[in-house]
């Protein structure tokens, strides 16, 4: 977990204040991004797939939040954003049954900034059950709801799949980006987060292309 938490530590605070430029990043292979060996299948067959790994506990994900929120929201039809959670042992793993239990009662867009905001600028830690329980009540989510969310077989199933996921796409830090199961970056390779989300846009343009 250590290498991994120096991984996100080297995409320094500088990055966050470089602004968008108008000519696109250009996109090269090794350097803006990683063409992945083998390919992973997408969720959403028929639509290009873009993946967010994250974790609630890095301060470099939420502040990549008022970036990618209104991108997100652009997105066309045709494209299919997923976030999952990086889950790389304690923390990582507690915050992301947490994200995968509000996803799985349909709540995750409703609570998903009040749990960053109560990790990143209230300093919970939010890694016990019944910690997270209290705090996503105070959100309107049923309590009773959420633990036996949290401890059924199918949120075990998805903890798996994320961690498998994970490890096929080469994740070694967060945040990180992959498109359509092929290609991976993060805001190191891009040069920042506006960066980060036009190489995006080039990469769905080229998936959309070869169909």
């Amino acid at each position: 977990m250590r290498n991994l938490i120096l991984s996100a530590a080297l995409v320094t605070a500088s990055l966050f204040g470089i602004t968008a430029q108008a000519a696109d990043v250009p996109l090269e292979a090794g350097k803006t991004y990683v063409e992945l060996a083998n390919p992973v299948a997408v969720s959403v067959p028929g639509k290009i797939e873009v993946v967010e790994l994250f974790w609630y506990g890095c301060p470099h994900c939420y502040a990549f939040e008022p970036t990618i929120n209104p991108w997100v929201e652009k997105l066309p039809s045709d494209v299919n954003f997923k976030r999952i959670p990086a889950m790389f042992g304690g923390a990582w793993d507690a915050h992301g049954q947490l994200f995968l239990t509000l996803e799985a009662m349909g709540v995750e867009h409703k609570v998903h900034n009040a749990v960053f905001d109560a990790i990143q600028k209230q300093g919970k830690r939010l890694t016990k059950p019944e910690d997270m329980a209290d705090f996503v009540a105070t959100q309107g989510v049923d309590k009773d709801k959420f633990l036996a969310t949290f401890n059924s077989f199918a949120i075990q199933g998805q903890i798996k799949q994320a961690k498998e996921l994970a490890q096929k796409y080469g994740v070694q830090g967060v945040p990180t980006m992959i498109v359509n199961g092929k290609y991976r970056f993060d805001l190191g390779t891009s040069g920042g987060p506006e960066q980060t989300l036009n190489v995006a846009d080039q990469l769905i343009a080229k998936e959309r292309a070869a169909k």
